[in-house]
């Protein structure tokens, strides 16, 4: 429709123009104002502390330095504790060779003891011997005087004269001719008897003599390694004192590696919020230049719209909002039983058979995890990971241990390989699924064993 233009159109388009005017200046006031207050209120905070590069640095190098000196002190401990094994095995043969010693002995003592009785045996035996010789020869000599006397002796002429015939005659030379006989026979038996005597004796005291060095040898033998026993427990002793001592300065030193890794940690928390509020910042600096142009727009009647800037440079979430839901998800499933090869990104699963450790404890009969299962768990909003320690290894940025932060797994491993990864909590501890028969826990870090880095996915 098109509109007449006469004197009276004319003024009514002044007059609406007016209007329009002072509307549009009404409406630029009303929206610079509310503009205004939101920029106010999006206004970034002073900016904290930013600690300097060096300070960083300095900080690093000294938890470096203490993760080092950890580190030497754990290798000199595992050296300390071989030779402790070593000396507590030396210990155990030096019993064994005294108990060795000792029973050496006993029989020594019982062999001296028997070839004494058997010497004291043969000596009486011997004396015995002795005396029945005199009293036979005591007897010879008696008979002797008593046949002489009596004339009754062989050869004696009485004992012939006095015969009544021949025939008697020759029974009187045979009767003393058989009882001559059978002393001369007897002393000469106990002459045999006394020397066999003698040598039993002789024997038995060269056998005492010989058991006798046997006890002597045994005792000196029984000393010698009670002494070597006493040096060995000694040694053990030492290095078990050795050991508690290192032990004592590897706890210090690590308490003050936490100390140093805590200040790196705080330095870089600093530098980290620092950052979030230049971050801020700049997202405040964008939003009034956005409402710069909005007031631009709307000087020049261009209808004021948004036109959806209000989604441009909006930040994606912070690194600590993933960290924390990583630790959320993993301290969520404390408690849960291991299952070796149990767990993926939507919770716990059954376990599997590995025909060994795992099947003796049932893993597979369990619903649970087991290390690199509770990572796959925990990284599920972040990553997907692989169900392998030594793949999770390589998946993110490693860093060395001195700059461990909350967040990042850790693993242990060997020449052979990776064998475990937990999530560092922070202030020394870390939460795992440790082993079959055990649970999701919480527990601080072991040092022994653990690989030199750590590896980070977020930040």
């Amino acid at each position: 429709m098109r509109v007449r233009r006469g004197r009276s159109g004319t003024a009514g388009a002044l007059v609406r123009g007016a209007g329009a005017r002072r509307g549009l200046a009404i409406a630029t006031v009303t929206l610079a104002a509310l503009l205004g207050a939101t920029s106010t209120g999006l206004a970034a905070p002073p900016p904290p502390p930013n600690p300097s590069d060096s300070s960083i640095d300095s900080a690093k190098g000294d938890a470096n330095a203490k993760a080092g000196e950890v580190g030497k002190l754990t290798n000199q401990l595992a050296q300390a504790e071989q030779k402790l094994s070593a000396l507590q095995d030396d210990v155990e043969l030096k019993q064994e060779q005294a108990m060795k010693a000792l029973v050496d002995l006993q029989t020594a003592q019982d062999e001296a003891t028997q070839a004494h009785n058997d010497a004291k045996s043969a000596r009486q035996e011997a004396d015995a011997a002795v005396g029945a010789i005199e009293k036979a020869r005591a007897d010879a000599k008696k008979f002797a005087a008593a046949s002489f006397e009596q004339g009754s002796t062989i050869g004696s002429i009485s004992a012939y004269l006095t015969s009544d015939s021949p025939k008697d005659l020759l029974a009187r030379a045979q009767l003393l001719d058989a009882i001559g006989g059978s002393r001369l026979n007897a002393m000469d038996r106990l002459q045999q008897a006394q020397t066999e005597k003698a040598n039993k004796d002789s024997a038995a005291r060269k056998a005492l003599e010989l058991a006798q060095q046997k006890q002597d040898a045994a005792t000196r033998a029984k000393g010698t390694a009670d002494a070597a026993q006493s040096a060995a427990v000694s040694a053990q002793q030492a290095q078990a004192a050795q050991n508690t001592q290192l032990e004592a300065s590897k706890n210090s030193v690590e308490q003050q590696l936490y100390a140093a890794q805590a200040k790196v940690n705080g330095l870089q928390g600093q530098r980290q919020r620092y950052q979030d509020w230049l971050a801020q910042k700049q997202r405040e600096d964008e939003e009034r230049a956005r409402q710069a142009a909005l007031r631009a727009a709307a000087a020049n009647n261009d209808g004021g719209g948004d036109n959806g800037g209000g989604s441009r440079g909006r930040p994606s979430p912070a690194a600590g909002s993933s960290i924390e839901a990583v630790i959320a998800r993993a301290l969520s499933k404390v408690g849960m039983p291991y299952a070796w090869g149990g767990g993926n990104g939507s919770g716990p699963t059954r376990g599997i058979r590995d025909g060994g450790v795992a099947d003796r404890y049932g893993d597979y009969r369990k619903i649970g995890f087991d290390c690199s299962g509770l990572m796959i768990y925990a990284f599920a909003g972040v990553q997907g990971l692989p169900h392998f320690s030594g793949y999770q290894y390589t998946s993110g940025r490693r860093v060395p241990l001195s700059q461990m932060r909350r967040g990042d797994m850790l693993f242990w491993g060997g020449s052979g390989g990776i064998h475990h990864v937990a999530l560092y909590l922070g202030n020394g501890q870390m939460v795992e699924a440790p082993q079959s028969g055990s649970y999701v826990r919480v527990t601080s870090v072991r040092y022994g064993g653990i690989m030199p880095y750590a590896t980070r996915l977020i930040g």
